[in-house]
């Protein structure tokens, strides 16, 4: 098997700003090496992303930086790279970043990993700033010239083609990726309360998402009133920080549901595994626009079932494990119908051992970084 040298350009770097992308981009930049992929890899960050990658990621520019400063710095670093040496292919994870070095390799093999429509993304989330024109015309700059394009799932294949006119050729299904190891704890659930401080007497949900409206928390907390009538007892964790914190707190409170639903606020990565396995069940009550659900993976990693809404690429990752994972609907009525059924036993739940066993078969990141370096091979075979 010949190695190929790869450049990968990310976001941030996940020990300083933790998000899904960033994540998963950590992990096959620890992963890919294992599967014959040498990686170079430049993210905004601090200083300290050098060391804390093991030489491997460099900060072209602090994330704080001004657009215009950060553009230009990531353009000058993709340069001195090259000038360092030419990778065999350049693999992309965020447009923005991607953007600055279109001309810098004219000849290498660009491979697009697509984790979102970044345009869209940011107007459903209500961030300003660049407008939404503008982040589609960057986005198709990026996805256009590229030989390969990897989408975490045939949702998000549907939202190349449509949105950007990327021809159905180039595209390639590979899910998302977990460090199974880390999520996987020995510890029961009842261990696993205890050393969170949690009751033990309580049936207990957890969901962890940004607190912004696409992630459909205000429908989550809606259902737990539909919840609280059949399983008076129960108790939700949403964990994550976002605009919509003081709203969904009110929210909380005019439900009536201050003794049934808590905001967490942010999980340290540390504490995830005993949050997930803590859990009866996880839900992932998303609106919009998501291709895969990295926490649905994640909590599956830990034992612990999550239910999803049937939106976007949700479905495809929790229903070949089982069909009744996948709510009705987004509406709260649907959302709590399914919570109250999976609590009393009405929805029959794959247990812990299978959630397990079906993570580490699909998402764990070897498994995942193989079918990477098999579509980075594709690409520079054409070449």
């Amino acid at each position: 098997m010949s190695t190929i040298d790869s450049l990968q350009i990310g976001m941030h770097w996940f020990g300083e700003r933790p998000g899904g992308l960033d994540r998963m981009f950590k992990e096959l930049i620890e992963s890919l090496p294992g599967q014959g992929v040498t990686v170079r890899g430049l993210v905004a960050g601090s200083t300290g992303v050098l060391a804390d990658s093991h030489g491997v990621v460099d900060a072209f520019a602090a994330a704080q930086e001004p657009l215009r400063t950060r553009m230009w710095q990531m353009r000058a670093h993709s340069r001195r790279l090259k000038r360092v040496s030419v990778p065999d292919v350049v693999a992309t994870h965020f447009a923005l970043y991607a953007a600055p070095t279109i001309g810098v390799f004219p000849r290498v093999p660009r491979v697009v990993h697509f984790h979102g429509p970044w345009a869209a993304e940011s107007t459903a989330e209500g961030r300003g700033g660049v407008s939404r024109a503008f982040r589609h015309a960057l986005e198709w700059s990026v996805y256009r010239g590229a030989q390969r394009h990897i989408v975490l799932s045939h949702a998000f294949g549907d939202i190349l083609r449509k949105s950007y006119g990327v021809s159905d050729e180039t595209i390639r299904v590979v899910p998302g990726c977990v460090d199974v190891d880390h999520f996987h704890t020995s510890l029961t659930r009842q261990q696993a309360r205890a050393a969170l401080g949690l009751p033990n007497d309580r049936p207990q949900i957890f969901c962890i998402r940004r607190l912004v409206s696409r992630m459909g928390l205000e429908n989550l907390i809606d259902a737990m009133f539909v919840v609280k009538q059949a399983v008076p007892d129960v108790l939700l964790t949403i964990a994550g920080k976002g605009p919509l914190e003081s709203a969904l707190l009110m929210r909380i409170e005019q439900r009536g549901l201050t003794g049934h639903v808590k905001l967490a606020g942010f999980v340290a990565d540390a504490a995830l595994p005993l949050w997930y396995r803590s859990a009866d069940v996880t839900v992932v009550p998303t609106v919009a626009l998501e291709g895969f659900g990295l926490t649905t993976a994640e909590s599956l990693a830990a034992g612990t079932p999550a239910l999803v809404t049937p939106v976007g690429g949700l479905p495809e990752v929790v229903a070949p494990l089982s069909p009744d994972l996948v709510l009705g609907s987004v509406g709260f009525h649907a959302i709590g119908s399914g919570i109250v059924d999976a609590l009393l036993g009405r929805r029959v739940l794959p247990g812990s051992e299978a959630c397990s066993a079906y993570a580490r078969a699909n998402f764990d990141r070897a498994v995942v970084a193989a079918q990477v370096a098999d579509v980075y091979r594709e690409a520079v075979s054409e070449r």
